[in-house]
């Protein structure tokens, strides 16, 4: 409506902004001035040819926005997620992003916080601190932002000192025994210089109970928040001419996060129950993930530290017109350290310890850029370079526990005939089948391995606008990228893997083992020998895969790797743009957009040691995936009504992915694949409008259909119908060809309506809801009909009463104020989807990770 609004309305706006001229007089601003830094220049944003949604401080402070994931409920097509810990945050815009708990899988939608650019969502997840506003740019933003943003930016700018003295503090009490403290100093430092601080503290309980069984994990709540922010910035202007900001802020967090619960409990938990004497899993058939109950018998402690230093040096030179020259020079150190219960159970079978040697992530980063920026009466030019280095640290590990060895003994057999399981030496089957003692064939350490990437960035970069008439522009962006990528791998097993190892020869599978693996099941009811070759060599096969999954492989241990890949690509935009009045402008672009590739740091083994093969032993040595494209085309228009007082924006998306890059878990494994097309259109449109004095509404739309190309090569893609010799078996990602992607509902809305009102004389009351709704979609990365989401809305709101100099205010808040339930991420339980991928198999556990509860309570500021 908005671009045909644009395209008639030489001769419908005059008149109605002519009507509405005394009341725009009355106001002190109109929102036709809001200004934006989305081509990194200061714009007013209705000039913009991008679409961009722009939220103040206070709108941010309404809605409770403290970091980039509560700010999805003001963003329509805007969805953000977490996993198996706070620091594996993923965002998507209009239905793309990045796929995967891997730390070598870098983001499609990039954060860039007071011009920095962030390597990984997860280090942007956090207390924000003061914020001035939160920009977010919809489609390719690589042209101008760091780098990896082929589906857009979320663009952070935080408050700068000022040159008067002034305090501000907040206390926050809320359920789940939250209290916060937060505060600001400001003052100036002589006539040239100022200096802000920020500090802030916040806990509170975890919203998921757990079930800890027999331990020896004692925390029984989990999601909890214990963590402290600090920013200092210090403003130099020794001239009129001259900016200087230096920063440097800090955050440590020490928390428990993150368990999941159980959406579908297959036949898989009976056995579970029985392993830890009940109460270990929901059974089969009762999963009730909305009670917040969870299972975990292992820590998910996480420890994580994110500092950082950045100089912004502004100079503005007294030539070609007037130009400005930025440079921005920045080092962050982001590390974590997080425990995880890989079961998600009480039984004792796969966890990782929350230790510095065997559970580490750390990114270390520089990072430099350039741009000096002219304008003329017919040109606005931009030119600029940037540099990053990024240093990669990665420690993984793998514990078994005590229930590993019998759980998948039984269920081996389970797998083979399920009258099976039910044999009282059905728990030694491996012991017997490997030849050594019960209890000792998988136990211990059974993977401990390190990862070291090095990877640099360079690009030069420019963006200029032709002002051809008064009403006409063109614009041409443009980038060249060179990457360069180091991967050294370490793999270990420091408990020997002796189940795995015994089965092999110096040629492979020996005769022993198989005369071993054969009575085993004789012993057990199996005919083995009297079976057809075919089925001899199949039952073998999948012995030996089950007992060498990543984490047992024993062809894994003392490997190392070395790996390296560089990349040089262009990319860039052209837009063109036309305003027709002072109150309507369309535009259309083309973008290129491109996201580097990489390598998966992880245990990857395939039956052909290649990442594109099947499900097999086999190291694989070569991890890496290549770039990301997108060509990307829009329609938009920008109109501006009531004198000023309202905006209606609006664009028509289409988005085609080449190489798509996707990490997907399949149960035992991450694997990344790269899809050859993944295809995004629809449209977007956003409000917003000061309606009265005190009334200020902010909505949004977005339909977007994205789908996966109907034609994707591979064992994993081939459904039920298309099986072939070299594919027997159901692809794991057969749902994947033709279908709407995870994490991509077709329409998203939100609304935001604050209201301000004067009480008597010297006070003044304050309103905001805010909701945003989503239609249904999938939470999974393979697309398992069982993890499927309804359409939902989630709203908060905010009530507060105080004097009418902002020196006090008394709030009360709600988030999720309905209390609605909805999954995150959904997921295959780890070594308990042992049915088909086809829908309704009764043997498959799903797991999930799930979106807060509601959470309440108070808040007093108050200013100095």
């Amino acid at each position: 409506m908005a671009v045909i609004a644009g395209l008639v309305s030489t001769l419908a706006l005059p008149a109605f902004a002519q009507d509405a001229a005394p009341a725009a007089k009355q106001e002190a601003k109109t929102l036709d001035t809001l200004v934006v830094t989305a081509q990194k220049r200061e714009e007013v944003m209705q000039d913009v040819p991008i679409a961009v949604t722009a939220l103040s401080q206070q709108t941010l402070q309404d809605t409770g926005v403290r970091d980039i994931k509560d700010l999805q409920i003001l963003v329509p097509g805007l969805t953000v997620t977490s996993t198996q810990s706070e620091t594996i945050t993923t965002a998507r815009i209009r239905g793309i992003g990045t796929v995967g708990d891997n730390v070598g899988l870098e983001s499609s939608v990039g954060v860039v916080i007071d011009g920095v650019y962030r390597s990984r969502n997860s280090t942007g997840f956090g207390d924000l601190g003061e914020l001035e506003r939160i920009e977010v740019l919809k489609g390719p933003q690589g042209t101008l932002f760091g780098k990896n943003t082929s589906s857009g930016v979320i663009n952070v700018v935080t408050r700068k000192p000022g040159f008067e003295r002034s305090a501000d503090g907040e206390v926050t009490f809320g359920n789940y025994s939250a209290l916060g403290l937060a505060g600001s100093f400001n003052t100036p430092l002589g006539d040239y210089a100022a200096l802000r601080v920020y500090a802030a503290h916040r806990n509170r309980d975890g919203w998921m109970s757990v079930k800890t069984g027999a331990g020896p994990r004692s925390e029984d709540r989990d999601y909890d928040q214990d963590f402290d922010t600090f920013r200092a910035k210090l403003l130099i202007a020794p001239t009129d001419n001259v900016e200087i900001i230096l920063s440097a802020d800090s955050t440590r967090r020490d928390e428990n996060c993150c368990t999941a619960v159980q959406l579908v409990s297959g036949q898989s938990s009976t056995l579970i129950n029985a392993l830890a004497g009940g109460g270990a899993i929901a059974p089969t058939g009762q999963a009730d993930p909305w009670s917040r109950i969870s299972y975990s018998n292992r820590s998910t402690a996480q420890k994580i530290s994110d500092r950082g230093v950045q100089a912004e040096v502004n100079i503005d030179l007294n030539m070609l017109g007037g130009t400005r020259l930025t440079s921005i020079t920045a080092g962050r150190d982001w590390d974590a350290v997080n425990g995880r219960d890989f079961d998600f159970t009480t039984a004792d079978i796969l966890y990782m310890d929350p230790k510095e040697d065997e559970s580490y992530a750390r990114f270390k980063n520089f990072s430099q850029e350039f741009h000096l920026t002219g304008a003329t009466d017919k040109v606005d030019w931009l030119f600029g370079g940037f540099y990053t280095k990024e240093t990669i640290n990665r420690t993984e590990s793998y514990r078994i526990g005590a229930h590993y060895e019998p759980y998948l003994s039984i269920g081996l057999l389970s797998m083979i005939n399920p009258a099976l399981a039910a044999l009282p030496n059905a728990a030694t089957f491996l012991a017997n089948a490997t030849g050594k003692p019960y209890g000792t064939t998988f136990a211990g350490l059974g993977s401990l391995d390190r990862y070291t990437q090095d990877a640099k960035s360079t690009a030069l970069f420019g963006n200029t606008t032709w002002h051809a008439t008064e009403a006409l522009d063109f614009t041409l962006g443009l980038r060249y990228t060179r990457e360069t990528k180091d991967l050294h791998s370490v793999y270990s097993n420091p408990n020997g893997s002796p189940g795995c190892a015994s089965y092999f020869g110096p040629t492979g599978v020996s005769a022993a083992a198989i005369g071993r693996i054969a009575a085993a099941l004789t012993a057990r009811g199996v005919p083995f020998a009297s079976l057809p070759a075919a089925n001899q060599q199949a039952l073998i096969s999948n012995i030996v895969g089950y007992s060498c999954l990543p984490w047992a492989n024993a062809l894994h241990n003392g490997r190392v790797t070395d790996q390296s890949r560089s990349e040089n690509e262009w990319s860039g935009t052209v837009k063109a743009a036309y305003r027709w009045n002072e109150h309507a402008m369309t535009y259309l672009s083309y973008a290129r957009g491109y996201k580097a590739g990489g390598f998966n740091m992880d245990r990857v083994q395939s039956s052909t040691g290649l990442s594109s093969g099947g499900a097999g032993i086999t190291p694989v040595n070569d991890t890496s995936f290549p770039g990301e494209f997108v060509d990307s085309w829009e329609l938009g228009a920008k109109t501006t009504w009531a004198g000023g007082n309202l905006l209606l924006n609006a664009a028509l998306f289409h988005q085609t992915y080449n190489d798509f890059q996707l990490n997907s878990f399949l149960g035992t494994s991450f694997v990344v694949r790269s899809i050859p097309e993944v295809v995004s259109k629809g449209l977007d449109a956003e409000l917003l409008w000061q309606a009265t004095p005190g009334l200020m509404l902010q909505a949004g739309a977005m339909y977007a259909d994205t789908k996966y190309g109907d034609s994707i090569p591979g064992c994993d893609f081939v459904g039920p119908g298309g099986l072939t010799a070299q594919c027997p078996a159901i692809g794991a990602l057969y749902k994947l060809p033709g279908a709407q992607m995870s994490f991509a509902p077709k329409f998203s809305g939100s609304l935001s309506a604050t209201y301000e009102w004067d009480i008597g004389a010297n006070l003044e009351g304050r309103f905001n809801i805010g909701a945003k709704y989503m239609s249904s979609y999938n939470t999974g990365s393979d697309l398992d009909a069982e993890k499927a989401q309804d359409a939902y809305t989630v709203a908060n709101a905010r009530l507060g009463i105080g004097s009418r100099d902002r020196k006090w205010q008394v709030e009360l808040w709600a988030q999720n104020l309905f209390d609605e339930d909805y999954v995150q991420v959904g997921f295959d339980g780890p070594l308990q989807a042992l049915g088909t991928p086809e829908p309704g198999n009764p043997k498959n556990t799903y797991n999930a990770f799930l979106g807060a509860p509601r959470m309440y309570g108070a808040t007093l500021r108050f200013r100095f």
